[in-house]
């Protein structure tokens, strides 16, 4: 499991790098500065939540448990739900997907519980 965690930290890393490329280069005359703040957001909770996948991959390594397996599939679950949302809210212009955005928040914290939890309890 944690060789898949490190694999999908790597992907969205690189992703996240991409993306932030994409919208300093490519979007900077395209959207207004407040959508392109929200965009700024997307990359950089989605870069914080790859990097906190390479954590969990090492917390593996060391203290192996189901919370700590929870806590990378909420990190994963809330960078698609949270900058994925953002992402197409800022390239759609379609608001109601603001909506989607704090349950991408709400998997973060439980992913943070979940490996505050796990570390704690080992």
């Amino acid at each position: 499991m944690e060789r898949i965690f490190f694999f999908l930290g790597a992907l969205l890393a690189g992703i996240g790098v991409a993306a932030g490329a994409f919208g300093a280069h490519g979007l900077k005359n395209r959207l207004s500065a407040e959508m392109l703040a929200t965009f700024e957001v997307g990359v950089r909770y989605q870069m914080y939540h790859a990097f906190a996948l390479f954590v969990v991959a090492w917390v593996l390594t060391k203290w192996p448990s189901t919370p700590v397996t929870v806590a990378g599939w909420c990190f994963v679950i809330g960078t698609f739900l949270f900058s994925g949302s953002l992402y197409v809210l800022t390239l759609s212009g379609v608001k109601w997907l603001g909506a989607i955005t704090p349950l991408g928040g709400v998997a973060f914290l439980i992913g943070w519980a979940c490996l505050a939890w796990a570390v704690w309890n080992t």
